[in-house]
């Protein structure tokens, strides 16, 4: 179980393959200069509820990983994240989709 530290006082445990792929599309929201929203449902152990902070370029973020290994990366997954950052909500955690078997173009142009 990893964590996410906002302002290094705001956290929440995320497992390590989802906190990988939140941070593959932050940065890639912050390197284009596209701040946003991230909400997050927080555990009934600590009175549930959710929380959102707005990301943006001189925000103070830790993505702190439990495991050494590096995920794989399911770029469906990304993609869905994506979809959410960029929409008026903001990011938010959805489900993991099945990994998409690359089409035959992708095939030929993947680096073997």
């Amino acid at each position: 179980m990893g964590r996410f530290v906002y302002e290094n006082s705001v956290k929440v445990e995320i497992e390590d393959r989802a906190l990988t792929h939140v941070q593959l599309v932050m940065t890639a929201k912050l390197r284009r200069g596209e701040p946003f929203g991230f909400t997050w449902r927080e555990d009934a152990s600590i009175g549930g509820g959710r929380t959102t902070v707005w990301v943006h370029a001189g925000s103070s973020l830790v993505f702190k990983y439990n495991g050494s290994r590096q995920p794989a990366v399911n770029r469906a997954w990304v993609d869905a994240l994506a979809f959410t950052a960029n929409a008026p909500t903001g990011l938010y955690l959805v489900s993991e989709p099945a990994e998409q078997a690359p089409t035959d173009r992708e095939a030929v142009l993947a680096p073997a």
